[in-house]
């Protein structure tokens, strides 16, 4: 039988690695042409990958936490024949860059990956044992593309089999406990030893194990305590990371903020549900509009600033984008054209687009290209927030929670519903009457809600 590699394909908007979050194969199974066999997390998106080989399973390469490079092998296919049904037009597609594998993200192996890990081929009882490779040798059968780049490998073999190890944080563990890897049974995917694994080993009487080690890689900052639990900037944590910095580093930002008198948003909220049974709108989906109406008046912050050309670029367009928090870290889904849009279909939009972000299905491209942002910190119960600027936008509009608070209406103290708005702008692209004004007619729309038609 001849055995198929599949590379991690390129998975679009520049990413050059993913991370494994869930095989959804192991070795020894049955795959079909296009069955998804791993679940990976890219810098914008949670994506299932089908597999273009039909065959049955004979390495997974990388554990679930483990981040591959675009054109890195990730799953070997041993086939009943040379050429399985559907290879060939696969490799056509794949040197035209189709997209067919992986729809909507394009199969060819891009560029090479920002950073590399050390990584090894997950093998089981079922998998021959075959000669360690000499140094440099790729570990890879070659494919009509050309030999692939080589690939570090733990490999089966009838001396003591090395333990199987990724993290240096685990090698490091070992060391400092004087616990022997080589006499552990990790208890990860394909036998890897886990920092669980290390823990739990008695370290009484152990020596120090002759590991052969992995290529030479930079070991990681010292984590501190061994009882501290160390998480890696991956994934769209890193790339969360990256985009605040970045935002900090170039943006003179400031924060200007206003309380506000919410009483009549929210009754025109009711009335229009009242009158809509079956379509609601939310809160959410007013202030969008309220911030529409703004954008129109003051188009100065619905732009960003073009560093290399020395230059403000104000968008015709508003791609409006909503800060929304997901279990994987704080996402920015985009409505495009949301000036567009209606107030009923605004709200559609934004409830389809959150429910979405939760739930991890949002493609990259859904992520990127805002040219301004709505956030509602309110729902953590908090008043106010100096947010940082969504990067390359100009500006941000925040809303704190809608409370009970004494408020003077006409000359006497009553209870109204009370929030607090606040305006972070750059202040490269306009100064502070603009800010303010644009604040200011957010703010008086809110609080009569009638100039919202009048806007129009």
């Amino acid at each position: 039988m001849s055995e198929q590699v599949f590379l991690l394909p390129d998975l679009g908007e520049g990413l050059s690695e993913a991370e494994i979050v869930r095989w959804r194969v192991a070795v020894g199974d049955a795959v079909g042409v296009d069955q998804s066999v791993v679940e990976v997390e890219t810098a914008k998106a949670v994506v299932d990958v089908p597999c273009p080989y039909a065959g049955r399973v004979v390495a997974l390469h990388g554990a679930e936490g483990e981040v591959r490079p675009v054109g890195q092998p990730l799953i070997t296919i041993a086939a009943d024949t040379d050429e399985p049904a559907g290879h060939a037009t696969y490799r056509e597609e794949e040197r035209a860059g189709s997209g067919n594998v992986l729809i909507g993200y394009g199969t060819g192996h891009g560029g090479p990956a920002r950073r590399r890990r050390r990584t090894l081929a997950v093998a089981s009882a079922e998998t021959p044992a075959v000669p360690a490779p000499a140094a440099g040798a790729s570990t890879v059968p070659a494919t009509s593309s050309g030999p692939l780049p080589p690939t570090p490998a733990v490999v089966a073999s009838a001396a003591p089999t090395p333990a199987l190890v990724i993290s240096p944080i685990v090698r490091r563990l070992a060391r400092e406990r004087g616990v022997d890897l080589g006499t552990l049974t990790g208890t990860g995917p394909g036998g890897v030893v886990r920092r669980a694994d290390v823990e739990a080993a008695d370290p009484a009487g152990a020596r120090l194990a002759a590991v052969p080690d992995l290529p030479a890689a930079p070991e990681p900052a010292d984590p501190g305590d061994p009882g501290d639990l160390v998480i890696e900037l991956t994934g769209i944590r890193r790339v969360i990371a990256d985009k605040l910095s970045r935002s900090r580093r170039e943006i003179p930002e400031v924060t200007i903020w206003v309380d506000v008198d919410a009483t009549e948003l929210l009754a025109t909220r009711t009335a229009i549900n009242a009158a809509r049974p079956g379509q609601p709108v939310s809160i959410l989906a007013l202030l969008a509009r309220v911030c529409l109406a703004g954008l129109r008046r003051f188009p100065q912050l619905n732009a960003h600033v073009d560093t290399a050309g020395g230059r403000i670029v104000q968008s015709r367009a508003v791609h409006l984008g909503i800060a929304c928090q997901t279990d994987r870290g704080l996402l920015v889904p985009v409505l495009r054209d949301a000036h567009q849009l209606t107030t009923g279909e605004l709200a559609a939009e934004l409830a389809d687009t959150t429910a979405a972000a939760r739930a991890g299905t949002l493609p990259p491209a859904r992520l990127t290209g805002g040219t301004f942002t709505l956030n509602n910190y309110g729902v953590f119960g908090v008043d106010g927030s100096t947010p940082i600027i969504n990067h390359p936008e100009a500006a941000l509009l925040g809303v704190g929670r809608i409370v009970d608070k004494p408020w003077v209406v006409d000359g006497q103290l009553a209870v109204r519903k009370v929030t607090q708005l606040s305006l972070t702008f750059d202040h490269r692209v306009c100064d502070g009457g603009v800010a303010g004004g644009f604040l200011r007619h957010v703010a008086d729309c809110v609080e009569r809600p009638a100039l919202l038609i009048a806007a129009v």
